[in-house]
């Protein structure tokens, strides 16, 4: 999210999640003030190799309930990371990203499961994120964890069925993040879209 007006449009919509960008190289970057939200609705902050004072001083500015790992965070990052956290006695969840090829090796995962609350399988672009081209889900039944996670990655108002077909799996899917295919320009979100999407599901 990155307009105002717009982050009300979408919010009266209860999505679970809002997510804010961090990272100043994306052209969805927000650098404004949130407006207030439902208390359902957590606020996630996307970041990118970020700097762990950087990233601590943004949750507390802004209150965020969520923070999704979009870069090569290390497992001794995460380490520091939760150290900080525990410090700090900030509880959020911590959603760590991992881009996703035919190749991917699901076994790299394991040193993160203790360390992250969700993984988020998104599609391996040039772009950190938002690049609206979908991964072959198939590769997902190549995933022997229990972390549920989120499904991402160039999801769009036509992907309804194919959603539903795969939440019918044993594959443990927690939440759908949905994006660039909704976005009537960088960060502005179609909601009439959004809501017909929501509905169908």
């Amino acid at each position: 999210m990155k307009y105002l007006e717009n982050i009300q449009e979408v919010a009266s919509l209860q999505p679970d999640y809002l997510g804010f960008i961090f990272y100043e190289k994306s052209k969805r970057y927000f650098d404004a003030a949130i407006p207030k939200l439902p208390k359902s609705i957590r606020k996630v902050g996307v970041f990118v190799n970020a700097q762990i004072d950087e990233l601590l001083h943004k949750i507390q500015h802004y209150n965020l309930q969520a923070i999704q790992l979009h870069g090569d965070e290390s497992v001794a990052y995460l380490q520091e990371l939760k150290q900080q956290l525990a410090a700090k006695k900030l509880s959020l969840e911590i959603i760590k990203v991992f881009s996703v090829l035919e190749t991917f090796d699901f076994d790299q995962l394991t040193a993160y499961e203790p360390l992250v609350d969700y993984f988020l399988f998104d599609t391996k672009g040039n772009e950190r994120g938002g690049n609206g081209v979908q991964f072959d889900w198939s590769v997902l039944n190549q995933y022997n964890s229990l972390k549920p996670f989120f499904l991402s990655g160039g999801i769009g108002p036509a992907d309804t069925m194919a959603i539903k077909n795969i939440i019918k799996t044993q594959l443990p899917i927690y939440a759908v993040d949905v994006n660039s295919k909704f976005e009537l320009a960088a960060g502005l979100k179609n909601t009439k879209q959004l809501k017909a999407f929501k509905e169908q599901l």
